[in-house]
């Protein structure tokens, strides 16, 4: 009875709101339409009458959106009547309820119905498939002989487009300033020299990081010289990046944030657009970087690094060229033409044809005493007369061999290497001799070939005259091209972790440029706002800030190089990048405090900048590059000391905030009502025993609306009045003395001790080992009780003479696989309880381990945050790895994120070596069967496999002391204190018994999505100093509410102006990625946000208050190209926008 009685005032409280808002929103309109009524003369009426009438079209979509949201609200209280009828508790539905599920998360369905008509070829398949043996293929030794007639071309001539390119690493054995100075300077140099002297000849470069320092270097007359070259179409920018990023370990926001960097900077300086992508070298592909190419306005890629049987059988196949297609989407919106390079390595040896004996013989740089020569023992020759024939047919059979692999009678025949054409003698020698080649041909035609210079566009537009000619369509594929193997069973999975620390770095300063773009942003349009005239404050540095928020970018930027984020350059490379993402985010955080030091101060006029002296500061500090954040202490008074703590999330966040403090006795108060926030004190742990006496732990609970900057005070309190952490510690045989004067201490005694350890908050429980402190088991609220256990073990690597063993790219485990974590000592193990949170400490040799749960009422209490402070500084040929033990029923399937943008299936193979099931992780993955999915959501990339159903382990540091032969010279032994940080989420799953099958497309459920946002953004602390003179503050909240669950605000990016160069714009790139979620599982407690099943997005109602005086959609790069026409722009609200699930769109908005 009361349960219905509750539901009656429920929603009869719905309508009432309901109405009642309408009836406000009317009043108001009629209140803003009266005085202006008064004075209006006849001659106005009729504009009077078009905004009536713009009104009630925006009532009309008022009224709808309302309409939805009670009919929402409606099904969902008649479901969940239904089931507490029917006493199901909402925990055990049957697989039936999956139809219900849908209609409860409406936003899903979408996602569902895209993925449907899925054809063409899925990977997946394809590994199943081969049998990944690897015979000897004679000449083309990973493949096989390729046979001809030779009147294959008689009716359509061979096409052929040789491509001069340069790969240039910005950073790999030496760091990207001194590759700039020693070769690539030189390289750029002499392109404009030699391409000028021939029409002829062509070029391709692809990293903008190099050329923009290059273009800094030179002078007006030259740099006109490189527009010429760009607009006859000699030389072309492919892909436009700043570097030629990885694909692995790259995070989706810093892959897209560095070809903004790199189109923008060519648009500025050249006027032109990328149309074609060039990723010879990242080690595998995967298809979010096609999505983020496609979405800025390229067509057409070249990719090459593929595991060497997958290239194989696509030859057989002839499917080295096919439309690469997104798994969830099943229009051709997001498709991308891509060539795949059939053979080795993307070296002149390995590009003419199947033979490198034979190719390495038409690479001119090789030419008898220079420096470099063919290890096959057949040099080249210089091209004369008397030879030429000889030469140019026995190239010829390269070249046709080449041919048969593909469709079109249209070849690509790349022509460079790392750091080609320093000298101007390569150039000539390349140039002259092939076009003596060419000419030949051309006096030839019983030959039928047609051979030139050529960029990716020249190859690209003549393959799709020829295929439209022809009507042939190519192939349509879904997947990934990961791990990657170039020869015999070497896996390329060891750089998914290989130094992890620069891995988190990375993550770090990503979330510090976000925060400070956005900030930085609304800084700017308040300022605006405030001023009236669209001027700024005149004594706030903008210009500088925006310097340094470039700067940032483009550290970031250069660190997605397929050598840096993967931790594959030589040490003091290592150290130049640490260095420079370490002095990007103390140059970002000026940015920060000084925005919003501004944007808090209730009266304006007291802004004052001063870069010695900072009004706000870190509530943390980093001393160097390779050290951990460490946290400043508080010192306390009667007198409040102000904490601004930003979210920088576009969602409401119940957060804990933790701060160090100089008392155990602490109050905390929202400033602006004078609210106590509920507060706990914990120990402060010197050593594992020994707890600090001069700094304390104080963790609030903080409610942070979206993008706001919220004032709290503290202040000293009365002695005991602040709740305090309780402490139990444990270990197996001697327990050590514990130290701590403020903090109740306990040791479990008798049968206590041998029983497993608990904790449990209002969404589960769970169980860890007496002995370890390890997790065991985990109970739901549902009152299901699943074994989740936490292992840890080691994995050598291979021993014996003419072995090659892992290294910073290969992962070689030892023959034993691997072996359980043991030490001599057994771990101490400290167990904290709280009113905030509690957690359980292991403290062992290599690493100390915590798991914690949080006593939070909402969504943000459902998941464990399990962190690891791992050294293994110690040990020789050893990597640890964290593993998780479940009784998911996954069998041979479970899934990784691919750049934090989507989850894509992996399938264990045990026809693959150990060292190949194992995936990129950036930032989640989970294991799932009907009735319930375990993920792990991570704040930072690593590899991670699931060798056995129901297990998933991530690899969290390696320690090698060799080279592995690709290049490097090194070993990995530059190891660091590193940390890392996960949440596990434990989710009953309903219906989704239909979907273990099949290469299913899924994707992390609406809970992950938002345990991820909070664990990747967490929230920034600053503190004001501890003046009793302090200037009146106020928070600052742009957002009425949240954005819907699934719209994530992926940036808000001030661009530069057009007219001052270095200084911001009026226009803000604002870039939204509305997420797919999966829609087994219903997010219990509901969280606050909403969502929607229409495409239609009302971009005033998203961001209200904020005003956008413009917003006019254009390409993922900003680029005006890619903007859609005047016409379009929208200048009046309501602004429509449709964003369909998993697709990121970009808007150029200039903001009131």
């Amino acid at each position: 009875m009361k349960r219905s009685r509750v539901l009656a005032v429920l929603v009869g409280g719905v309508f009432c709101v309901a109405v009642m808002t309408l009836y406000r929103m009317l009043e108001l309109m009629q209140g803003a339409e009266l005085p202006h009524h008064r004075e209006t003369p006849a001659g106005q009426v009729e504009e009077d009458l078009s905004r009536l009438q713009q009104k009630i079209d925006r009532l009309e979509h008022l009224l709808s959106d309302n309409n939805r949201l009670v009919a929402t609200l409606r099904d969902s209280l008649v479901r969940r009547k239904a089931s507490w009828q029917t006493g199901g508790g909402g925990s055990n539905g049957s697989s039936d309820s999956t139809h219900s599920q849908v209609d409860t998360l409406p936003g899903c369905r979408l996602a569902e119905e895209m993925k449907d008509g899925t054809d063409g070829v899925q990977l997946l398949d394809v590994y199943d498939l081969l049998a990944f043996d690897n015979p000897d293929g004679g000449a083309w030794k990973q493949g096989f002989e390729i046979l001809y007639h030779g009147n294959e071309w008689d009716e359509q001539p061979l096409e052929l487009f040789l491509v001069p390119h340069s790969h240039n690493d910005p950073g790999w054995l030496k760091t990207f300033d001194s590759y700039y100075q020693d070769q690539t300077r030189h390289i750029l140099n002499n392109m404009l020299i030699k391409l000028t002297e021939d029409h002829r000849r062509k070029m391709i470069w692809a990293e903008i990081s190099y050329f923009s320092k290059w273009w800094n270097d030179i002078d007006e007359q030259k740099r006109e010289m490189v527009k010429r070259l760009v607009g006859a179409g000699q030389l072309e920018l492919v892909t436009g990046g700043w570097v030629m990023a990885d694909e692995a370990n790259s995070h989706y926001f810093a892959l897209l944030d560095q070809l903004i960097e790199g189109h923008q900077w060519i648009q500025k300086h050249l006027g032109v657009k990328p149309s074609s992508g060039w990723a010879v070298d990242p080690f595998g592909h995967s298809p979010s970087m096609t999505y983020l190419l496609k979405g800025a306005g390229l067509r057409n890629m070249v990719i090459q690094r593929v595991h060497y049987a997958v290239k194989k059988h696509f030859a057989r196949q002839q499917t080295l060229e096919f439309l690469w297609q997104q798994s969830w989407d099943s229009s051709a919106h997001s498709d991308i033409t891509c060539h795949m390079m059939p053979f080795y390595s993307y070296d002149v040896p390995h590009t003419c044809g199947p033979n490198p004996a034979v190719c390495c013989q038409f690479d001119f740089h090789r030419l008898p005493g220079g420096r470099v020569f063919c290890p096959w023992r057949t040099p080249p020759q210089p091209i004369t007369e008397q030879n030429v024939q000889e030469r140019a047919l026995l190239l010829l059979d390269q070249y046709r061999q080449k041919s048969r692999l593909f469709r079109s009678p249209v070849l690509l025949v790349p022509l460079g290497d790392d750091f080609r054409y320093v000298e101007s003698s390569e150039w000539d020698a390349q140039f002259s001799n092939y076009q003596k080649l060419f000419d030949y041909f051309d006096q030839h035609p019983e030959l039928h070939i047609k051979a030139r210079f050529g960029t990716l566009s020249d190859y690209f537009e003549a393959l799709h005259r020829r295929l439209s000619t022809a009507g042939t369509t190519l192939p349509t594929l879904r997947g990934d091209f990961f791990t990657y193997a170039d020869r015999d069973d070497h896996y390329w999975s060891g750089y998914f972790t290989s130094r992890p620390f620069y891995k988190r770095l990375d993550r770090t300063l990503e979330a510090t440029l976000r925060a400070t773009e956005i900030l930085f942003s609304l800084t700017l349009a308040e300022m605006r706002r405030f001023h009236g005239n669209g001027r700024l404050v005149a004594g706030f540095p903008a210009r500088e800030h925006f310097q340094r928020l470039t700067a940032g970018r483009r550290s970031l930027a250069l660190f997605q190089h397929h050598d840096a984020v993967t931790g594959t350059a030589r040490d003091p490379v290592v150290v130049d990048y640490g260095t420079r993402l370490f002095r990007s985010i103390l140059n970002l955080r000026q940015v920060l405090q000084s925005s919003a030091h501004w944007l808090l101060l209730l009266d304006k006029s007291l802004y004052h900048h001063d870069q010695s002296k900072p009004f706000l500061q870190m509530d943390d500090v980093i001393t160097a590059q390779d050290s951990l954040p460490q946290k400043t202490s508080l010192a306390l008074s009667s007198e409040p000391r102000s904490l601004i703590v930003f979210n920088p999330t576009e969602q409401l966040q119940t957060s804990i905030i933790s701060v160090i403090v100089d008392s155990p006795d602490v109050r905390v108060v929202d400033a602006e009502t004078g609210r106590p926030m509920a507060a706990q004190i914990s120990a402060v742990w010197a050593e594992p025993s020994r707890a600090s006496t001069e700094a304390f732990q104080l963790s609030f609970l903080a409610q942070l609306p979206p993008l706001s900057l919220v004032v709290y005070h503290v202040t000293k309190a009365s002695a005991g009045s602040t709740h305090r952490a309780r402490y139990t510690f444990h270990r197996r045989g001697n327990l050590p003395t514990v130290h701590t004067e403020h903090f109740q201490v306990s040791r479990p005694q008798g049968p206590e001790a041998d029983s497993p350890m608990s904790l449990s908050n209002k969404h589960f429980q769970i169980w860890s080992s007496p002995d370890t402190g390890l997790l065991q088991k985990l109970r739901l609220q549902s009152g299901l009780v699943h074994q989740v256990q936490v292992q840890f073990l080691w994995y050598g690597t291979r021993i014996g003479a003419n072995r090659e063993r892992s290294g910073a790219y290969l992962f070689l485990p030892g023959e034993e696989g691997a072996q359980p974590y043991s030490t001599s000592e057994p771990p101490l193990v400290r167990i904290s309880r709280g009113p905030i949170f509690s957690d359980i400490t292991s403290c062992f040799r290599h690493f100390t381990h915590t798991v914690r749960l949080y006593h939070l009422d909402g969504h943000a209490g459902r998941s464990l945050e399990i962190s690891n402070m791992v050294d293994i500084r110690s040990e020789v040929n050893r990597e640890l790895v964290m593993r998780l033990v479940s009784d998911v029923a996954n069998g041979n399937r479970f899934y990784t994120d691919l750049n934090g943008f989507q989850m894509q299936q992996r399938r264990t193979l045990e026809k693959l070596p150990l060292q190949a099931n194992f995936y990129p992780m950036s930032s989640a993955a989970f294991l799932q069967d009907s009735a319930s999915r375990v993920s792990l959501l991570s704040a930072q990339s690593q590899a991670a496999a699931s060798l056995r159903p129901g297990e998933l382990e991530v690899v969290l540091d390696r320690r090698l002391q060799q080279d592995d032969n690709r290049g490097l010279g090194q070993g990995v032994t530059d190891n660091k204190l590193t940390a890392s940080l996960y949440h596990l989420l434990l989710e009953d799953r309903r219906g989704g018994a239909q979907e273990v099958g099949g290469a299913s497309v899924e994707h992390l459920s609406l809970l992950a999505h938002l345990t991820s946002l909070s664990l990747s953004q967490p929230p920034i602390t600053m503190v004001a100093p501890s003046d009793s003179q302090l200037p009146k503050l106020r928070p600052f909240r742009p957002l009425h509410s949240s954005l819907p669950c699934d719209i994530h605000l992926l940036n808000l990016r001030t661009l530069e102006d057009a007219q001052e160069a270095g200084s911001p714009s009026q226009e803000v790139a604002l870039i939204l990625h509305r997420k797919g979620f999966d829609c087994s599982s219903a997010p219990e407690p509901l969280p606050l946000c909403t969502w929607s099943a229409h495409e239609e997005v009302n971009l005033d109602d998203l961001f209200s208050p904020l005003q956008f005086r413009s917003v006019r959609r254009s390409g993922l790069t900003l680029l005006h190209d890619d903007d859609e026409p005047a016409s379009a722009r929208q200048q009046q609200p309501p602004r429509i926008t449709h964003l369909r699930p998993m697709e990121i769109s970009a808007y150029r908005v200039e903001l009131d």
